[in-house]
């Protein structure tokens, strides 16, 4: 598909855009990526050892671009060794200033916090960037450092002395991701054992547990709210593969159903989407597991299922295992092609939903009942349009209406969807998209 003369090239900017003729079905087999949220926390903990660590399946996102510079302006040697494998020495880390510049690009930057903390004992970390979804509170991070015996100002940025860390018990006063991976970071090397209840108990704070017990920690309870972490005084080297996405995984089982088509994702993480198959399921969507392979089946209109006695049926999210934050966008736009209505509550960041102004202008029945919740009556025929991506979920979900919608849309500031999906506008081509990148 050539560039679009005129009106299109007047509304690029510096950021890259999508250009995308919608409406046509696509097949074929994709699979998803390594885990996003995995991926991050896993090559910041590589920050704990002073031997080398290897992570593979690593997606070549903008998101860990941008944490392996700041972990390079810290002096780790960082090298890519492979298309999807990263190796990480970081005996040469200095404990300075995080760059403010770098730290502003990704809410990750926080992530560093632990590591740093936990090996070196002070950081000073200026206020961590991300997607503008709504508040996003840093502290349950506090409460976690300060149980460790942590002192912490907050003033132009975090400014922790972390000299005398011992393991403690604590309550974390939600189950935040970052703020459990923090806490199980800092604590890995901290004297003592230290219990850490209501935990946030998602794959990737699965993942990253796991790589600290390869490298010589003790971590129990993976997979559970309550973890037992007994202190160690140093870690190794080791080798460690990311497990695949299941956002990721989550965002194309949308794809399908929104395009009216078969697709096949390959090497799904299975065995961690349960909650996610419920929800699509409530909106219409069947998918089959074929061993490793899940197989959806898009091509006919997907019917919204009511809930017992005619109720309005509901796909909220919550903390794990049930229906991912991350996936409820993806969700709204794949209930405008079911038929019925259904109510989608978001119930984590206040901000999330505002998105969907964008795909009421693209022909989307969509009432914004408040900042967490919407009502969607479908199906309807979206036609393409000229929109902005804010966020990497909404990005996304905006990207596959204008696949599934007619006509020629265009995206600016795709590169926030780039932040977390490897390699999009290619993968989706090679299932028969037509996605044109303009820089």
């Amino acid at each position: 598909m050539g560039i679009l003369p005129g009106a299109i090239q007047r509304y690029l900017t510096r950021m890259p855009s999508f250009v995308v003729s919608g409406g046509q079905e696509l097949s074929g087999s994709i699979r998803p990526a390594g885990n996003k949220n995995a991926a991050l926390p896993v090559l910041a903990a590589t920050l704990m050892s002073a031997e080398t660590v290897t992570v593979g399946n690593v997606p070549r996102i903008r998101d860990v671009a941008t944490l392996l510079d700041i972990m390079e302006s810290l002096g780790a040697d960082v090298a890519w060794t492979g298309p999807d494998t990263v190796e990480v020495n970081a005996a040469n880390v200095t404990p300075g200033r995080l760059d403010p510049e770098l730290s502003q690009r990704i809410r990750a930057s926080i992530l560093l916090a632990g590591p740093l903390l936990s090996r070196f004992g002070s950081l000073f970390l200026p206020p961590p960037g991300g997607d503008v979804i709504g508040r996003r509170r840093l502290d349950t991070h506090l409460l976690a450092f300060r149980a460790l015996g942590a002192r912490v100002e907050t003033t132009a940025g975090l400014d922790i002395d972390a000299r005398s860390l011992r393991g403690g018990s604590m309550f974390l006063d939600e189950p935040s991701v970052t703020a459990t991976e923090n806490a199980i970071m800092a604590s890995t090397l901290a004297p003592g054992e230290t219990l850490i209840r209501n935990a946030a108990a998602e794959p990737h704070v699965q993942d990253l547990c796991r790589l600290l017990n390869r490298m010589g920690a003790r971590i129990g309870g993976i997979g559970t709210p309550n973890l037992t972490i007994e202190g160690v005084s140093s870690l190794g080297g080791a080798e460690f593969d990311i497990g695949a996405d299941h956002i990721e995984t989550g965002s194309f089982i949308g794809l399908a159903a929104v395009t009216r088509s078969r697709l096949v994702i390959e090497d799904a993480p299975v065995d961690s989407l349960d909650s996610i198959l419920i929800g699509f399921r409530r909106l219409g969507i069947d998918c089959r597991v074929d061993g490793r392979n899940l197989v959806v089946d898009g091509r006919r209109e997907p019917v919204i299922q009511m809930d017992a006695f005619g109720h309005l049926p509901k796909v909220d999210d919550g903390p794990w295992p049930a229906f991912p934050a991350d996936l409820t966008s993806i969700a709204v736009v794949a209930a405008t092609q079911a038929r019925g209505s259904v109510l989608i509550h978001e119930k984590m960041f206040e901000s999330r939903m505002f998105f969907t102004d964008k795909l009421v202008a693209m022909g989307a029945r969509i009432v914004l009942c408040d900042p967490h919740r919407v009502v969607v009556v479908g199906p309807s025929q979206l036609r393409g349009a000229r929109v902005e991506s804010p966020d990497i979920r909404a990005g996304m979900a905006i990207l596959i209406a204008a696949l599934g919608a007619r006509g020629t849309s265009l995206i600016r500031n795709a590169g926030q969807i780039e932040r977390g999906y490897e390699r999009i506008d290619e993968r989706l081509s090679a299932l028969g998209a037509s996605i044109e990148r303009l820089d």
